[in-house]
């Protein structure tokens, strides 16, 4: 896997409140779909859970299934657009999957507001309902996947539990370990707590969005997605400087370094 940000520049002054916007983003759009059909769209584990439940109400349950599909066919439309790209020898578009993820994002609220997606809130009861969440999943994948490749694996913005376990692993590791090692941990600790708080606090601005502007409130996340992406994923380069660290040096897409959730 070929990678954008080397570590130290995840925590750059440019870049780290990207990732916050990006998790507040996905905070967002998770409430307002919970809003427009009582489902939560930026994660996999509740659909999951849903497949299992669903499996006497063998209609419901594909439409389950297909909403997880679009999460993965996301995830691996990203890939394609960075990872397959480099092994073909062409030039990785670590910005193009975010791109599409505002331009998603975006289509759902105008055609939701045109009326093309149904009625805004109740349960997921009708076709539009399932074409939302398909839409939002895809998007997510999209997100989640363009992030973690980046960063080589450092970073996801579109779900909580792993940020929240590396959270209690780091805050354990800050009370016995000194020097780099503290302040490594002390970094990693502030950006998962960072990325909760954010997520939380997309959340709250989601929900208030949608009970008074319904699908028009996805315009938000779309166009914070799409701040992030001008700010951390063009023109990446010689201006990048870690916040707490050495100054990292320009160059082509490194190779990733151990993977963390």
């Amino acid at each position: 896997m070929l990678t954008l940000h080397k570590p130290d520049e995840i925590f750059s002054l440019r870049h780290l409140p990207t990732w916050l916007m990006l998790t507040f983003a996905a905070g967002c759009v998770n409430a307002i779909a919970l809003v427009a059909c009582e489902r939560f769209v930026t994660h996999v584990t509740g659909t999951v859970t849903r497949l299992g439940m669903e499996v006497a109400r063998v209609r419901v349950l594909l439409d389950f299934a297909i909403v997880l599909a679009s999460f993965i066919a996301g995830a691996m439309a990203s890939s394609a657009l960075i990872n397959a790209r480099a092994h073909r020898g062409k030039r990785p578009l670590h910005a193009a999957p975010l791109v599409m993820v505002a331009v998603a994002t975006a289509g759902v609220a105008l055609a939701g507001h045109a009326g093309l997606l149904g009625s805004f809130g109740g349960t997921v009861d009708e076709p539009g309902d399932f074409v939302l969440l398909s839409i939002l999943g895809f998007a997510s994948g999209l997100q989640n996947a363009a992030v973690a490749t980046s960063t080589g694996l450092l970073v996801r913005t579109t779900h909580l539990t792993g940020p929240a376990t590396d959270l209690g692993i780091h805050l354990v590791e800050l009370a016995y370990v000194q020097g780099d090692a503290k302040r490594t941990a002390r970094r990693h600790a502030l950006l998962r707590g960072g990325k909760i708080l954010a997520f939380a606090v997309g959340a709250a601005a989601g929900v208030t969005l949608a009970h008074r502007i319904e699908y028009l409130a996805f315009l938000v996340p779309a166009a914070i997605v799409l701040t992030g992406t001008v700010l951390s994923f063009l023109h990446v380069g010689k201006d990048d400087r870690p916040a707490l660290g050495t100054p990292s040096q320009p160059g082509e897409p490194r190779v990733a370094a151990a993977p963390s959730t």
